[in-house]
């Protein structure tokens, strides 16, 4: 592979080694090995005391990846896998549960089976299907429980002709004046932008809304009040990402010239990282945010990590989301090092889905304690972290802002990556 542009020009800082007082169970810090007292990165098993989480697969087939190469490079996740309730959460007592790949509710307490993270600005494409006198709808920038559509939460609605906010409205907002009653299979594209929420149905444009009082993020809800009904191709694309990398130079990005990693940009725009141990971490401290970047190993079980909410000038002092894409006996349920969407030390992916020597892409998102990874569409992560608050991510929760820190580990790196975007989320009005 030529290299066009060595790292030269960017912003440079020495390895901070006093932030850290070290783990909890009095091993010592990672930073502070014998071998090289100033310098000396840590291996990834001591990155963090605890055991991982494992996820819950039971003993199902990896599900079909849900998304083609031309929605994943257009930034495509799914929020449903299509055999399991993976990332979902029923906030009321309803029988919802999963039949011939979609998710279906008849009976039970009225609420919402909600995602268990929270986004910002997005497309959002599902299919529903509904039966006459359903009363469903799809809920926008919630909170698991919702007081008033009208105030705390938008609601995009499915019901009946007849109904005050018939199929296409917003509740307590806007309201469609066509019937869209159907038997058959439709499909909703909901935008939410700013301050914006745009509606087709069956691509048809049926309604745009603009709220003088924005929501800016929340949970995304199907609901249950009554009637039977059924979701499936549930899909999500991040919008207004800026660009963390311009394929050019490393500007936005700090370097660490004394450790090992040497992270270049090639002739064809990637970024890439080769040798030793080390790290390439961003200017810009992120708390909340979602994060989309393509990746490419080039050579088996090769082993990184997308660090965040990092101590800044530390040595990849925060959480991990781990990118190995090694299994047991060809097993993509059994990673060989958590696996490539897993958070390390807290919660092994639950499907490797990436392979070695191919592009694949992954999407992260991290709101509050929560945080989930997705890897060529697939959530394969989804985690809270109920630990006690500490500044230190290795010992406790750590909330506050950090940096981001592309992971050089082991002197067989040699990784690419490229389409690398991120957004701090806004809080949320009202909640």
């Amino acid at each position: 592979m030529a290299f066009a542009l060595a790292v030269v020009g960017t912003a440079c800082r020495p390895v901070n080694q006093t932030t850290d007082p070290g783990p909890s169970n009095g091993e010592p810090d990672r930073a502070e090995t014998e071998d090289t007292p100033t310098v000396e990165l840590p291996t990834e098993a001591e990155v963090l005391e605890d055991e991982p989480v494992e996820a819950e697969l039971a003993d199902m087939p990896v599900p079909p990846l849900p998304l083609d190469d031309q929605q994943l490079a257009e930034g495509w996740i799914a929020l449903f896998d299509g055999q399991t309730l993976f990332g979902w959460h029923a906030a009321s007592e309803a029988n919802w549960r999963v039949e011939e790949g979609a998710i279906v509710v008849s009976s039970g307490e009225k609420g919402l089976l909600h995602t268990n993270v929270q986004f910002g600005d997005y497309v959002l494409r599902l299919d529903f299907l509904s039966e006459p006198g359903t009363n469903s709808g799809i809920f926008l920038h919630t909170p698991p429980v919702p007081e008033d559509p009208a105030v705390d939460c938008y609601e995009v609605n499915i019901a009946d002709a007849d109904d005050p906010f018939p199929t296409g409205s917003l509740v307590g907002r806007a309201k469609v004046e066509d019937d869209f009653n159907s038997e058959q299979w439709q499909t909703y594209e909901i935008t939410v932008v700013g301050d914006t929420i745009t509606v087709h149905l069956d691509g048809q444009h049926v309604l745009e809304y603009t709220d003088p009082e924005p929501l800016r993020r929340g949970n995304i809800g199907l609901q249950y009040n009554q009637g039977r009904v059924a979701f499936r191709n549930i899909h999500l694309k991040p919008l207004e990402l800026p660009s963390l990398f311009n394929g050019k130079d490393l500007t936005g990005w700090v370097t660490y010239p004394d450790m090992d990693s040497r992270f270049t940009v090639t002739e064809d725009g990637l970024l890439h990282v080769e040798d030793g141990r080390g790290q390439l971490e961003t200017e810009q401290s992120f708390g909340d945010f979602v994060l989309q970047l393509q990746c490419k190993t080039h050579a088996p079980e090769l082993n990184s990590g997308i660090f965040f909410r990092c101590i800044p000038g530390d040595i990849m002092m925060g959480y991990e989301f781990q990118i190995h894409n090694g299994i047991i006996d060809g097993d993509p349920r059994r990673p060989v090092d958590c696996g490539t969407g897993g958070i390390f030390r807290r919660q092994d992916a639950r499907f490797v889905v990436a392979e070695d020597l191919q592009w694949f892409y992954m999407t992260m998102v991290v709101t509050g304690p929560h945080m989930a990874a997705w890897v060529n569409g697939l959530q394969v992560s989804d985690w809270t972290d109920e630990r006690p608050p500490d500044e230190n991510p290795r010992r406790g929760k750590r909330l506050e802002p950090g940096t981001i820190i592309i992971q050089g580990h082991d002197p067989t790196t040699d990784i690419s990556f490229r389409e690398i975007y991120a957004a701090e989320l806004a809080p949320s009005r009202g909640w």
